[in-house]
C-alpha cells in the first residue's frame, strides 16, 4: 500500500505497479488539474471568511473578557477543555466525509469544498505549498455561524458597554433628575401602578 493514506473504515488496496505509478505529487496530471480549479471566486470567499471570523473572534473576546469573573475559572477552563475536543472530533468527521463522499463534479460543494480533498490524494505535500488563506479559508467559514450566533447575543443579551460607567459616574439618576425637573413626570411611575395589581 505504498503511497497509499488511510483513514478508518476507507480500504485502499493498490497492486504493486499502480502503487508505483500513483507515487503522485505535484507533477501528477490529476494534481495539476485539481489545483488549476482553485477559482479567483474561491480565493474571494476564503479571504471574506477569515477576515470576518477574525474580526468576529476579537469581538466576541472584548465581550467575554468585559463579562469574565474570577469564579468562572473552572467552567471556562472545563469549556476550553470541551471545545479542544468537540473541535477535534468534527474536524476529523468533517475530513473523513470529505475523503469518502462527494465528487468534484458536485455542483458548488465539489470545486469550492471537495477538490482541496482530493488533490491531497493526489499531492500530500500540496498544502505545504498553501498561503494562510488558502489552508485556513473554509475552516474560518465552518466557524462563522457559531461565531455570528455568539455575537448576536453578546449584541442582544447583555448589557451595553457603557452602562457600568455611566452608572458609577451618575448619569441615568441626573437624567431622570433633569427630565423630571422638566416634565413633572417621575422615572417608572408606571410600573409601580402595574405592579400593584392583584387581579
Amino acid at each position: 500500500m505504498a503511497g497509499a493514506e488511510n483513514w478508518p473504515g476507507q480500504q485502499l488496496e493498490l497492486d504493486e505497479d499502480e502503487a508505483s505509478c500513483c507515487r503522485w505529487g505535484a507533477q501528477h496530471a490529476g494534481a495539476r488539474e485539481l489545483a488549476a480549479l482553485y477559482s479567483p471566486g474561491k480565493r474571494l470567499q476564503e479571504w471574506c471568511s477569515v477576515i470576518l471570523c477574525f474580526s468576529l473572534i476579537a469581538h466576541n473576546l472584548v465581550h467575554l473578557l468585559l463579562l469574565a469573573r474570577w469564579e468562572d475559572t473552572p467552567l471556562v477552563i472545563l469549556g476550553v477543555v470541551a471545545g479542544a475536543l468537540i473541535a477535534d472530533f468534527l474536524s476529523g468527521l468533517v475530513h473523513w466525509g470529505a475523503d469518502t463522499w462527494g465528487s468534484v463534479e458536485l455542483p458548488i460543494v465539489g470545486k469550492a469544498f471537495i477538490r482541496p480533498f482530493r488533490e491531497h490524494h493526489i499531492d500530500p505535500t500540496a498544502i505545504t505549498r498553501h498561503d494562510f488563506i488558502e489552508t485556513n479559508g473554509d475552516n474560518c467559514l465552518v466557524t462563522l455561524l457559531p461565531l455570528l450566533n455568539m455575537a448576536y447575543k453578546f449584541r442582544t443579551h447583555s448589557p451595553g458597554w457603557l452602562n457600568y460607567p455611566l452608572e458609577k459616574i451618575g448619569f441615568w439618576r441626573r437624567l431622570e433628575d433633569l427630565i423630571q425637573g422638566l416634565t413633572g413626570e417621575k422615572p417608572r411611575a408606571d410600573d409601580m401602578k402595574w405592579a400593584q395589581k392583584i387581579k
